[in-house]
């Protein structure tokens, strides 16, 4: 998945620019080499796509499921079988869709921490599950989910926001032990402020306190450190990346 996370002033995490060829014309030659071998290898395991396509479509044609859920399951369904039919088995999955919140703690709605929740946990822990099977399968591919400093530091009118990428790096810690020596492995991207549109009602430059646009890091740096975890050896596991602004 791909969108933009706004973030806490003292961390961000950016829209992951999608690999292009300026990206792979900075790379040493045998990154770029590896890249090229991860799209090019053919689909491994239809069967399992379709197990987990019919398992989700029974569960959304049997009775009892609350409309939210329903709504839940179509769009899993959807974009799964979108996926088996253009692509085949994902060697890559990036959760990089998210919302960010600023607000105090006691003018923070509990809708409020439901939405974070909604966009920064629930929605990647739907993507991990529609695909890890087939992963798991294929015995090997990649999750990277883009959490945020705020997932391992507090800041404060950040409760509902924080809560939820804690929730993330949590759930990225344990698909990491569970599926650890089956081929799957997992990359925890904790990016600083990053220049998106998410800071433009927020105007951190007009705000003491806040990191000026000019010094925060710019999406493309998220986007190289994806692509780097993306094209290790199989053998190294990249689990989590720090990522912040030099100035």
């Amino acid at each position: 998945t791909k969108g933009g996370n706004g973030e806490h002033p003292h961390g961000a995490g950016g829209e992951a620019k999608s690999p292009g060829d300026d990206t792979r014309s900075a790379l040493q030659p045998q990154t770029s080499d590896r890249w090229a071998n991860l799209t090019s290898r053919p689909n491994l395991c239809l069967p399992i796509f379709e197990s987990k396509l019919a398992s989700l479509k029974g569960e959304y044609d049997s009775k009892g499921l609350s409309p939210e859920r329903n709504r839940e399951l179509r769009g899993a369904i959807a974009a799964t079988t979108r996926i088996l039919g253009e692509w085949g088995t994902p060697h890559i999955v990036v959760n990089n869709a998210g919302a960010f919140l600023l607000r105090p703690f006691e003018a923070t709605d509990p809708r409020d921490l439901d939405q974070q929740y909604a966009l920064n946990i629930r929605a990647p822990f739907v993507v991990a599950q529609s695909f890890l099977p087939a992963m798991r399968a294929a015995g090997t591919g990649l999750l990277v989910n883009v959490g945020s400093i705020s997932d391992q530091v507090a800041f404060p009118e950040n409760s509902a926001y924080a809560a939820s990428k804690f929730g993330l790096r949590g759930l990225h810690e344990v698909l990491t032990a569970e599926y650890r020596g089956s081929g799957v492995r997992f990359t925890l991207i904790s990016p600083g402020p990053t220049d998106t549109r998410a800071w433009d009602p927020i105007n951190p430059d007009a705000r003491p306190g806040f990191p000026r646009r000019a010094q925060m890091l710019h999406p493309e740096d998220v986007g190289e450190v994806i692509l780097f975890a993306a094209t290790r050896p199989a053998h190294v596991s990249l689990e989590w990346v720090r990522l912040m602004p030099s100035l």
